[in-house]
C-alpha cells in the first residue's frame, strides 16, 4: 500500500511540473498574436522559449511513461476514453514544435505566417485541452467495467469541464505573460506587464467559482474535510495567487513568476490530493473505478522503478536548473542572429 501511495504521489508530481514548466510555453504562444505586433516581436517570444521548451515537455513524456509503467491499467483506459482530446494535443503539441524549427527556415511573409498559426494553435489547444481533461477526470468519466466509453468528445465538454480548461487556460497565460516580463524589453516589455496585470483578475474569479463548482460537481473535497490539515494546500496556492499580484505590483517580475508557477502546482495537487486514492474514477459505475491499488503494476517493478527515479530524476532537475541559469539573460538584437 505504501508503495502505490508513494507513486501516486510521484505522478501527481510530474504533472505538476509538467504545467509549470511547460505552461508558459503554451502562455507565450496563445498570447503571441496579441503581444506580438512586428516581427522583431516575434521572434524575441518564440527566442525567449527556444532554449526551454523541448526540455519541459520531457515532463510530460515521463509522466505519460510513469502512468504506462506503474499503472498500466489507468494507461488504458485512460488512452482509450480521452482518445480524441489526447490526440488532439498530440497533434497541436507536434505543430507547435515544428513551427519552432521551420519558421525562420523561408524568409516569405506567406510561409512565417503558416507557422505562426501552427504556434498559436499548438500553444492554446493543448492548455485548454489539459483542463477539459483533468476537471472530467475530478468528477468522473462515464465508462464502463470493461473501459469502454459511453460518451463522444462533446460529453467533455461540460460545462465544469469547460471552467476547468479557462482556469488551466488563464494559469498558462499568466504564467507566460509574465515569462515575457522577465525576457524581454522596450515596448514588448510594457505589453507583457500590462498582459500579466489585466490577465489576473479574470484568473481570479474563474479560480473561485472552479473551487465552489469543485464543491458540488466532484468528490474532490472528502479528503480534505476527512483529514483538515490537507486545507493547508488551498491555502498555500491562494497564497500564492495573490502573492504573484503582489509581486507584479512591485515589478518584482521573477518572483512573480516563480510564485504563478506553485499557484500551478498547488492547482494541480488540489485535485490530485482530492482523488486520492482514485486516479481514474468512472462516473457511470463508482466500483469500477481505477485507484492506485487496484490499477499499478507489481510491488517489484514499483520497487526497482523507484530506485531509478530517485538516482535520475535529481540530475533532470539539476540539468534544468543549469539551463534555466545559463538561459536567464534578457532577449537582445544579438540574440535574434540565426
Amino acid at each position: 500500500m505504501l508503495i502505490e501511495s508513494i507513486w501516486f504521489f510521484i505522478w501527481g508530481l510530474l504533472w505538476a511540473v509538467f504545467f509549470m514548466t511547460d505552461g508558459f510555453d503554451f502562455g507565450v504562444g496563445s498570447l503571441y498574436p496579441f503581444l506580438g505586433k512586428n516581427e522583431n516581436d516575434k521572434r524575441v517570444m518564440m527566442n525567449s522559449l527556444g532554449p526551454l521548451w523541448d526540455g519541459n515537455e520531457v515532463w510530460l513524456i515521463t509522466a505519460g511513461g510513469v502512468t504506462f509503467a506503474a499503472f498500466p491499467k489507468v494507461y488504458a483506459v485512460m488512452f482509450s476514453t480521452l482518445y480524441s482530446p489526447l490526440m488532439i494535443i498530440l497533434f497541436a503539441l507536434i505543430l507547435r514544435g515544428v513551427s519552432f524549427e521551420f519558421r525562420g527556415k523561408i524568409d516569405n511573409p506567406k510561409w512565417k505566417k503558416i507557422w505562426d498559426i501552427c504556434f498559436v494553435v499548438g500553444s492554446f489547444t493543448p492548455a485548454l485541452l489539459f483542463g477539459v481533461a483533468f476537471a472530467n477526470i475530478f468528477q468522473g468519466i462515464p465508462f464502463d467495467g470493461n473501459g469502454v466509453f459511453h460518451g463522444t468528445l462533446f460529453t467533455l465538454l461540460n460545462p465544469y469541464g469547460l471552467l476547468g480548461g479557462a482556469l488551466f487556460l488563464l494559469l498558462f497565460l499568466e504564467h507566460g505573460s509574465l515569462w515575457l516580463c522577465i525576457k524581454t524589453e522596450g515596448d514588448l516589455y510594457e505589453r507583457a506587464v500590462n498582459a500579466s496585470e489585466k490577465i489576473w483578475p479574470f484568473l481570479l474569479f474563474v479560480a473561485v467559482a472552479f473551487l465552489f463548482a469543485t464543491l458540488f460537481t466532484t468528490t474532490l473535497y472528502n479528503n480534505y474535510f476527512a483529514s483538515p490539515a490537507l486545507f493547508i494546500v488551498i491555502l498555500i496556492t491562494v497564497a500564492a495567487l495573490m502573492g504573484t499580484r503582489f509581486f507584479i505590483n512591485k515589478r518584482a517580475f521573477f518572483k512573480a513568476w516563480f510564485s504563478s508557477g506553485l499557484t500551478i502546482a498547488g492547482t494541480t495537487f488540489f485535485g490530485i490530493i482530492g482523488l486520492f486514492p482514485n486516479m481514474f474514477p468512472s462516473s457511470m459505475e463508482p466500483e469500477v473505478s481505477l485507484t492506485a491499488f487496484n490499477a499499478s503494476s507489481s510491488p517489484l517493478t514499483l520497487k526497482i522503478m523507484l530506485t531509478i527515479v530517485v538516482i535520475v530524476i535529481p540530475v533532470v532537475i539539476a540539468y534544468q536548473v543549469w539551463v534555466y541559469n545559463l538561459f536567464k539573460f534578457k532577449i537582445t538584437d544579438d540574440d535574434l542572429e540565426y
